[in-house]
């Protein structure tokens, strides 16, 4: 965890968006930011095409997002936000587990990385920290992401690039290769090459053994 100094409040409030497509999440979560001092909840978003048009609209400090959204997913909201709103920071706020995604989020561009089972004071901890520009690591991530350096993936999926990764996810839940290719400015052949290159990575043969091999490693909801 970050030393006290580096979670020390910025003058400002601190602007705040809520990516979620649960409704009672979002709401419950928007309720809690709302009682703290020093943060302000500025809009909600249920996917990331609304969450695109809440950063249109309004200069966040930081989004706080889920991982599981209908369409296109937090990994490719990432990279998004980046291009659309480069100030503003991002904290992955997931059931996801934080042995399977964290240290990839981290390196794909997020500021914070939280399993929803954490302690609230964390959570408005890692949004101040990163309202200042910081990066919020838990001790769990930071020792991850340590223990990952030299050492071979755990995991067959650890090999995959992000993209891989990304495709994997939506073949898993079902979402058709066309619709893939769309979301991801792809094209439909190039979607199949993906597809065919992670069952291969996975040594896979159909896209039931990705849904299961997904849910079986805990990479969906």
């Amino acid at each position: 965890m970050p030393p006290a100094e580096l979670t020390a409040r910025p003058t400002a409030a601190i602007d705040v968006g809520v990516l979620d497509d649960h409704p009672i999440v979002r709401r419950a979560l928007s309720a809690v930011l709302a009682t703290q001092d020093g943060i302000r909840v500025r809009g909600e978003a249920s996917s990331v095409a609304e969450a695109l048009e809440l950063l249109r609209a309004v200069a966040l400090d930081v989004l706080v997002l889920d991982l599981g959204m209908p369409g296109r997913t937090g990994l490719d909201a990432i990279s998004l936000i980046r291009s659309l709103a480069p100030r503003t920071a991002v904290l992955v706020f997931t059931g996801y587990p934080e042995d399977e995604y964290g240290v990839k989020l981290i390196r794909l561009g997020a500021d914070a990385y939280l399993h929803k089972t954490c302690a609230l004071e964390e959570l408005f901890a890692a949004i101040r920290t990163i309202a200042l520009g910081r990066r919020y690591l838990t001790a769990s991530l930071s020792e991850l992401m340590a223990n990952q350096v030299g050492r071979p993936p755990s995991a067959a999926h650890s090999l995959l690039t992000d993209r891989e990764l990304q495709v994997m996810l939506k073949l898993a839940r079902g979402v058709r290769p066309m619709h893939i290719a769309a979301q991801l400015s792809l094209s439909v052949k190039t979607v199949s090459t993906y597809r065919t290159r992670l069952l291969n990575k996975l040594d896979l043969k159909t896209n039931g053994d990705l849904t299961y091999y997904a849910m079986k490693h805990g990479l969906m909801d």
